[in-house]
């Protein structure tokens, strides 16, 4: 019995201390990526610093991003693409680079290559740009208590869908969205030190060159995206621009309109009318032209200025076709009054010529009635010129009956002032609703963009 007594003792006894190394291993293991790559033997001596720098995995990294935009070089409306210079200022905490400043005669930061360290793999994703364009500092600033902060530049080229229906009074938002490569939200999450209206504040005092736009405001969006192994931090700049469009109202709206009014004016004149309303069509299609290289061809509405454009060329377009209607009739009516006047002048030949050989004959017969009465000059006169007015008479009736003279002229009259004023009430009409549209447009996409900004 005693034997078996201390069996029983010593079962106990190993089943504690089992259960004892198991606490005790469970206490100490070792949460850290360190731990794995050792395991796996795939660890060099200072590759400590080239993981991500965390003791417990579990535990996120919070990466810090700020950017600022100094300049804005060029806008492509063919290309979609946006080419500006952009600082980016990065700040994360590492878990192994941390030391006590009293140790070290109170030296509470440090600058070490930025090769040394790990670094999160941050891209942007609507970048475009080669890698020529990138310039990061080599160095990195690392304090007592982990932080690390790290300092780039960048001439930024990226896609940026724009909306250009209210060019050249158009505001465009285009988006420079930074996330992480290989990390997903569990690993990396990104953030900003400072807020949007500080951003936008440096941006505006730091820019250097704008060109043809202006920043309105830097918007910032933390966000999470799905990918395929889980979700991803995500941190979107959204750049909001307007152009300044006094270039564009000079080089073609005014232009566009004092042809249009030019063309107006060309109803008061006669001489000349159809070459300088040709003038008037070959001008705006130099105009057109130059709009077709601004404007891309992708677009799927017109944009105001383009409807604006070809507009114009419509409706002087259809003025040189009246015009020519015009001139087709009056240059008629010139041609029947031509030919009415000959053949008056023929009848009256003709009639004259028969009553001079009618009246010898009359004469003739009249002497030997009457041998005693001879007609007087004065008498003679009058009758032949009762008989030349008669002629007349009968050889306008008959024209008259095939082809009025005048009634093409008349016409044309008629049609040039009846186009005269709808055209002029259509001018007034289309301009106005073009004014409503491009201030109404403009006006509300200010509006929605306040909103936006203070729902963000």
């Amino acid at each position: 019995m005693s034997g078996r007594k201390a069996l029983a003792v010593l079962a106990v006894m190993a089943a504690a201390a089992a259960a004892a190394a198991g606490v005790s291993s469970s206490q100490t293991s070792d949460c850290s990526y360190i731990g794995i790559l050792k395991h796996l033997n795939v660890m060099k001596p200072n590759d400590a610093l080239m993981i991500r720098p965390v003791v417990n995995w579990k535990r996120p990294t919070i990466v810090l991003l700020d950017m600022l935009l100094y300049g804005i070089v060029d806008l492509g409306e063919k290309t979609q693409t946006v080419t500006s210079h952009i600082w980016i200022h990065l700040r994360w905490r590492d878990e192994f680079l941390t030391w006590n400043s009293s140790d070290f005669c109170g030296i509470d930061k440090v600058v070490i290559p930025r090769s040394k360290l790990w670094q999160p793999d941050i891209g942007i994703l609507e970048d475009i740009s080669d890698t020529g364009s990138i310039q990061q500092s080599p160095m990195v600033k690392v304090t007592s208590d982990g932080l690390v902060t790290a300092q780039g530049r960048q001439r930024l080229t990226s896609t940026c869908e724009l909306d250009l229906y209210l060019f050249p009074f158009d505001t465009q938002n285009c988006n420079i969205s930074f996330s992480s490569v290989n990390y997903n939200v569990e690993e990396i999450q990104l953030g900003t030190m400072n807020s949007d209206e500080i951003l936008t504040s440096v941006s505006e005092a730091l820019m250097i060159t704008a060109g043809e736009w202006e920043l309105v405001n830097l918007t910032i969006l933390a966000y999470s995206s799905k990918k395929s192994d889980g979700f991803q931090s995500c941190l979107a700049y959204t750049v909001t621009l307007v152009r300044k469009p006094m270039l564009y109202v000079i080089n073609l709206l005014v232009p566009m309109l004092y042809f249009l009014m030019l063309d107006l004016a060309t109803f008061f004149i006669r001489d000349e009318k159809l070459n300088f309303k040709v003038t008037i069509v070959l001008s705006i299609s130099v105009l057109l032209l130059i709009l077709k290289d601004m404007l891309p061809s992708t677009e799927n509405y017109m944009p105001l200025i383009a409807n604006y454009s070809v507009t114009v060329f419509i409706m002087v377009g259809l003025s040189l076709l009246e015009a020519m209607l015009v001139d087709f009739l009056m240059g008629l009516d010139d041609y029947c009054a031509q030919r009415t006047r000959r053949s008056i002048n023929t009848q009256v030949e003709i009639q004259l010529e028969a009553n001079g050989h009618t009246e010898p004959v009359e004469a003739g017969e009249k002497s030997q009635v009457k041998p005693m009465t001879r007609p007087r000059e004065g008498d003679l006169l009058k009758l032949i010129l009762e008989e030349v007015k008669a002629a007349r008479q009968e050889t306008g009736r008959q024209c008259k009956e095939e082809s009025k003279p005048g009634c093409y002229a008349r016409l044309a009259v008629i049609i040039d002032y009846v186009y005269f004023v709808l055209y002029a009430i259509t001018v007034v009409i289309y301009l106005t609703l073009m004014y409503v549209n491009w201030i109404g447009g403009v006006c509300l996409s200010a509006i929605s963009k306040c909103s936006n900004q203070q729902y963000i």
